[in-house]
């Protein structure tokens, strides 16, 4: 996961926005549409320490055992949530992933992040090809939703500044493009992280 500096960088700037825009959408929303974006908070700012260089923090071996924890964890409450369907199995996916990267990484063959040469895996090949394979149909999918189209927009009753949620904050916070950009960024993360493993 660690690579090169400059793409670690905006590897961890993009998940670590991603993982504040969910915090602040936590804020103004309830309910299912609220766990949701706590879990991708979480997701958000795992993957951005994740990310980060190898120059400038080398995680020590454990590190890597509370990685596998904490998402194990969250895999163990996607399992529970997962019956209700929507953004749930894609959570699910996103913590045994996670789980999936921070075993592989803690592993003696890659030498607990110590670069890998040429020719090298750290992970299964075939878990990491199907991985791959999920978040490239994931990333089409929701790429495809948020492109624009040809639509009459409609005004919602209530006039402007309604529809922020239960809690105060920017109305931004609540639309769903956003939120479907926030997982599509959190996907494309995924699979640059995956790539590397």
């Amino acid at each position: 996961m660690h690579g090169p500096a400059l793409s670690g960088w905006l590897m961890v700037a993009l998940c670590a926005a991603t993982g504040v825009y969910c915090l602040l959408r936590m804020r103004v929303c309830a309910g299912e549409e609220r766990r949701a974006a706590g879990g991708e908070a979480v997701m958000g700012f795992g993957m951005a320490s994740m990310a980060l260089p190898a120059a400038v923090l080398t995680p020590p071996t454990w590190g890597w055992a509370v990685y596998a924890a904490v998402f194990g964890g969250a895999t163990l409450h996607g399992l529970f949530t997962v019956r209700r369907g929507g953004h749930h199995l894609h959570h699910l996916v996103g913590s045994l992933a996670m789980v999936y990267m921070a075993v592989a990484m803690a592993s003696p063959a890659t030498g607990a992040h110590t670069g890998h040469t040429p020719g090298t895996t750290s992970g299964i090949p075939v878990v990491t090809g199907g991985l791959l394979l999920y978040y490239v149909v994931y990333v089409l999918h929701a790429g495809a939703r948020l492109a624009p189209v040809a639509t009459v927009r409609t005004v919602r009753a209530g006039g402007p500044g309604q529809g922020q949620g239960p809690g105060p904050g920017p109305a931004w916070a609540t639309r769903p493009e956003l939120a479907l950009a926030c997982r599509l960024s959190m996907a494309l993360a995924m699979l640059a992280m995956l790539v590397t493993l």
